[in-house]
């Protein structure tokens, strides 16, 4: 037979496209050439394919070579394909059955003694095969991850010599994972008894954390702001496995790993305010995630928010409305999710300290106005809670009085969490506006309290809608139906920035 054809898949993102690679031998003088759009690591891969090829005591043929990587109008890049090129090759030259071919999709890096080598963005790949109803063989250490997708035929091998074996049915190939991953929601280090005081910005955070609202905390230095922004992962709901397989996806594609001992458990990213625009929403000619996109269903903290470049911020607009990122190049097109929830911190004034006259700064209006303009009012805009974070005095420091754990905290978040995946089958935060109609309706007192709040701080229709959520969850918190006004009272503290416009 002179004409073989393998299944594999190539990345676009985190989306997947079947590829066909049809290897066929011809008369003519030895060559390889390889067709449909390769990049530079897959047009390399003819080097590579070779020598495995050789160094696995296979024969090399010595006749007219050609590879078609279709469809011909999607770029192929990375490694992956060298398996399939090499598998292509024997069959085609009739060194190995082609019976079993069909079943299967293929992915690997070959290094030139034949020893498979992991590659990235195996959890898409091994997703895709669900859709193709194939199996999927892939390197030993790419397997762990793979394992993750669900009523997938997952196959692992350590070189091309046991993936010929197996396709010869000299052997088996193994799908057993040397540790077994923990999938369910663990302990956590840092722990909310931990902080001393601050009982205001504690119940914040529970009221974020249980409607996974956004939060802007403002405060001097030393207050104990990033302290608390680190905990509330220790009070989130853990991730379905949904969530988890999303997130572990956007990992597998990037330059970090997509298995954790506590996978279920939400990411935390912190990027420096240094960071540019294409570091936060992803990028590049071949696009990449951006920190946006790795905080997917878990949270990204801004430490120093003002020190942000205000056109870096603004990039955050969108994504925060729509929970997904488009990268546009010229070549290229990718879409990204990117549903996180935004925890930032900031200082109140230039100098980090509270201007009233009391503290060692004495910058004036203009110079505070100044300083918070650096945070567009669309952005802030789409904040749901700013809460002011004061000085922590030295009593309470030396006090020996300890205050919930997360533990405690936790499952009352839960509790609110499970009411509204019961309510609308999402959280709070995302809720549209037909929904919040349905969900929060208020009573003659309680409009007239959101009128008067409406007309003395000027609120955008956003902020309206915005308050609604959060008097939603802080009802939630207490096990209503009904949203009362105290409910309603607490929410509109929580736009401590709205007051100062």
């Amino acid at each position: 037979m002179s004409l073989a054809t393998i299944y594999t898949c190539s990345l676009s993102g985190i989306s997947t496209h079947t590829v066909t690679v049809e290897v066929h031998l011809s008369n003519g003088l030895p060559s390889l050439s390889i067709v449909g759009l390769p990049e530079a690591a897959v047009r390399e891969s003819k080097d590579r394919v070779r020598a495995a090829i050789i160094n696995s005591n296979f024969e090399f043929p010595q006749r007219r070579i050609t590879i078609n990587l279709a469809p011909a109008d999607l770029p192929k890049d990375g490694g992956r394909f060298d398996l399939p090129i090499a598998l292509g090759i024997l069959a085609a030259s009739s060194q190995i059955p082609t019976q079993q071919l069909n079943y299967f999709e293929f992915h690997g890096e070959l290094a030139l003694s034949g020893e498979l080598r992991p590659i990235k963005g195996v959890l898409p790949a091994a997703l895709h095969t669900q859709q193709s109803q194939r199996g999927i063989i892939i390197p030993n250490e790419n397997l762990a991850e793979a394992t993750l997708a669900e009523n997938v035929n997952v196959l692992s091998a350590g070189t091309l010599l046991e993936v010929c074996q197996f396709l010869n049915e000299q052997s088996e190939l193994t799908n057993k994972v040397d540790t077994e991953i923990d999938t369910e929601d663990g302990e956590y280090i840092s722990d909310m008894n931990e902080i001393k005081g601050q009982s205001r910005a504690k119940r914040a955070l529970e009221v974020a954390a249980a409607g996974q609202h956004n939060l802007l905390m403002i405060g001097p230095p030393g207050t104990g702001k990033t302290m608390l922004a680190s905990r509330i992962i220790s009070i989130l709901p853990p991730m379905t496995q949904q969530q988890a397989i999303e997130t572990a996806a956007i990992y597998s594609i990037s330059d970090q790993s997509s298995i954790s001992q506590k996978w279920r458990v939400r990411p935390f990213r912190s990027p420096h305010h240094t960071a540019s625009g294409i570091a936060l929403v992803g990028g590049g000619s071949n696009p990449k995630p951006g920190e946006i996109s790795l905080a997917h269903h878990g949270i990204l903290f801004l430490d120093e928010l003002t020190e942000f470049d205000r056109k870096v911020l603004d990039v955050l607009r969108e994504p925060l409305e729509t929970g997904q990122i488009t990268i546009s190049r010229a070549a290229r097109q990718a879409d990204f999710p990117a549903r996180f929830q935004l925890i930032a911190a900031m200082n109140p004034c230039p100098q980090g300290y509270n201007c009233d006259g009391k503290d060692l700064c004495q910058c004036t209006t203009e110079q505070q106005r100044k300083y918070r303009s650096k945070i567009s009012a669309p952005l802030l805009d789409r904040i749901d809670m700013h809460i002011e974070v004061p000085q922590v005095s030295r009593q309470v420091l030396q006090s020996n009085n300890t205050s919930e754990s997360s533990r405690e905290i936790k499952q009352r978040v839960l509790k609110a969490y499970d009411k509204q995946m019961q309510r609308h089958g999402k959280v709070n935060a995302e809720l549209t506006n037909n929904e919040i109609e349905k969900s929060c309706q208020l009573q003659t007192a309680e409009q007239q309290l959101m009128d008067q709040a409406m007309e003395k701080l000027k609120l955008s229709a956003r902020a309206y809608h915005r308050i609604l959520k959060l008097s939603r969850t802080i009802a939630d918190l207490d096990d209503l139906e009904q949203i009362n006004s105290q409910h309603l009272s607490e929410a509109i503290s929580y736009r401590s920035l709205d007051r100062l416009q």
